[in-house]
């Protein structure tokens, strides 16, 4: 097996007092050598925020692996925290595991997005996983918006995301999954993609969805699957409920904006709104998720439309 030569740089102290200990791969690729199997990466990153009298602070980071963020934003004022996760090999390749934790204490406010898409590179016979875990405090709010994740061809994937409520808080989650690189030619005709979804509030789940793919199954071509399109995307919005006016408005907005390129679809369970989109452009899925997020971000939480930066690079 090839070796993973691991640089350590020295600990470094950020505003918030937290020590931070690093660990960097000094070389990474999708696609090793004959002879020479990838050697698989863990990695971990644990994120903690607090309300400090009006600011959110990003008070506790850790982490371990190629799984960073780097100082905190604030485009949309001092009492919303924008954090960037970055995972510096660029990719996933099969048996790495990734998992991020992130905390939101009563009050405070975060955006977690990324710097660019997520690939998830072939198998090469070994499963590669991503937990994710979001906890949100009180009257607290998380926005995580990374942008897309693109699953090569013969990839095989396990992720599990789970969000954990407090009372009066809210969340706005995205995805975008696109199956295999179609600007390259390339379908996906092997490989398995496991995902579940779960949502909690006070204790109590209030969304659960779990998907499960095979390359070139029925599930990636039937009509009560991806019914042969490459893109899906899912933005899940929970917090104040929205009035019917406001989810035509939604829904007509949408409609105008995908021209009858894929198929979309609007729905509201009491405080919970789910909107999808099935198609064929990783682009058209982008701009409908940005407006859709716009929107619910102006009438659920009084937040102007704001594309993270990030976004447009």
């Amino acid at each position: 097996m090839r070796p993973t030569i691991l640089t350590e740089k020295p600990a470094a102290r950020q505003d918030s007092g937290v020590v931070v200990h690093r660990l960097y791969p000094a070389e990474r690729s999708p696609h090793p050598a004959p002879g020479l199997p990838q050697a698989r990466l863990e990695a971990r990153l644990s994120l903690d925020f607090s309300n400090d009298s009006g600011t959110t602070r990003l008070v506790g980071r850790e982490h371990f692996g190629p799984l960073i963020v780097q100082k905190p934003f604030y485009p949309d004022g001092r009492d919303l925290c924008q954090v960037v996760v970055i995972h510096p090999p660029g990719g996933v390749v099969g048996g790495d595991k990734l998992d991020i934790a992130v905390k939101v204490g009563a009050s405070a406010k975060v955006q977690v997005t990324t710097p660019g898409a997520a690939k998830w590179y072939k198998a090469n016979g070994h499963i590669s996983q991503q937990a994710i875990r979001l906890d949100v405090g009180a009257s607290g709010l998380l926005e995580w918006v990374p942008q897309e994740t693109i699953f090569f061809d013969n990839a095989h994937v396990q992720i599990d995301h789970r969000v954990e409520m407090g009372k009066e808080s809210s969340y706005i989650g995205c995805e975008i999954l696109c199956f295999g690189r179609t600007a390259s030619g390339e379908s996906f005709t092997g490989g398995h993609i496991g995902q579940r979804t779960r949502i909690y509030r006070a204790g109590k789940p209030i969304w659960f969805e779990q998907l499960r793919l095979t390359g070139g199954g029925m599930g990636m071509t039937g009509s009560l699957g991806l019914g042969g399109n490459t893109v899906c995307a899912t933005l899940v919005a929970v917090g104040k409920a929205l009035p019917a006016s406001t989810m035509d408005t939604v829904r007509e907005s949408l409609g105008a904006i995908a021209a009858g390129r894929g198929h979309l679809g609007v729905s509201q369970f009491n405080s919970l709104v789910v909107m999808r989109y099935l198609g064929n452009s990783s682009e058209t899925a982008r701009r409908i998720m940005l407006h859709c997020w716009g929107l619910f971000r102006l009438e659920m939480l009084g937040r102007q439309a704001m594309v993270p930066r990030m976004w447009n690079t």
